[in-house]
């Protein structure tokens, strides 16, 4: 158990540090096209009105429960996530009550520790997006929990459709790399997000369904990560419980003295 939970935490840190993917299993529905000089008017309405959704806070408290799960085991612990807009979020994982593992992640550092091994991890993005085969950052960590693009949207390239009431924005210039992001056609929200890397036949399935109305923004309370490489498949499903706004907190983090540090490469 203890190795599988070690496991566990580090994929799910770096599961929230990764680009988002989605890829369906259901069969092919109608897919209305524009053409292309429609397509880009028509992806540039869709998003402006979801950057017109609001988003403003100053700092997010959330406590969830998350199941993690591969082919062959399953895994269920609590996580804390504390988030100060644009400067820094401290995720805690706890099993039956007790701290496994806590990481830090600011915009210029991103830093981790695990309690049943005693090992460490400190650093930039640049070790972990070489890693995982692309670009990352603060915003994109912190866009994704909060359910809303990890891209910045103004400056894509994109190719519109329409499924089922579901708004579909496409970015393949990059020829290994394919973006996807799927907005519902009443409100504009992020329903999916995708981004499947063919070459290393990496692919990360992130859903998002329960969303909630606060003052602040509209925050979805249940998230689906499903993801696929060579060696195997994983899921993380976690569900909020429990969201605050603009509560004073705290963000104590340090790794304890005799733990030792790992090294990505």
């Amino acid at each position: 158990m203890n190795k599988f939970l070690t496991k566990a935490v580090v994929i799910f840190i770096v599961s929230f540090l990764s680009s988002l993917t989605l890829v369906s299993c259901k069969s092919k529905a109608a897919v209305v096209d524009v053409t292309k000089n429609e397509s880009r008017s028509s992806a540039n309405k869709i998003i402006e009105n979801y950057y017109n959704n609001k988003n403003e806070f100053s700092t997010l408290y959330i406590k969830a429960n998350a199941q993690y799960a591969t082919e062959k085991q399953t895994q269920n612990v609590t996580a804390e996530i504390k988030i100060k807009k644009d400067e820094q979020i401290l995720i805690s994982i706890r099993f039956l009550g007790i701290t496994m593992a806590k990481a830090s992640i600011t915009p210029t550092s991103v830093s981790y520790y695990e309690k049943v091994n005693g090992s460490y991890y400190e650093g930039d993005f640049s070790a972990l997006s070489q890693l995982l085969g692309t670009d990352l950052d603060f915003n994109k960590v912190q866009n994704m929990l909060l359910g809303r693009a990890i891209d910045d949207l103004k400056n894509g390239n994109y190719k519109e459709s329409l499924t089922d009431q579901v708004y579909r924005l496409d970015d393949a210039s990059d020829n290994n790399t394919k973006k996807s992001f799927y907005f519902d056609a009443d409100k504009f929200l992020v329903n999916k997000q995708e981004i499947t890397q063919t070459n290393e036949g990496r692919m990360i399935q992130v859903a998002y369904s329960n969303k909630k109305e606060f003052n602040e923004m509209t925050l979805p309370l249940a998230v689906n990560i499903d993801t696929y490489q060579k060696k195997g498949k994983a899921e993380i499903n976690l569900d909020y419980n429990t969201v605050t706004f603009n509560e004073e907190l705290s963000f104590p983090y340090s790794v304890p003295n005799d733990y030792k540090r790992i090294i990505i490469k």
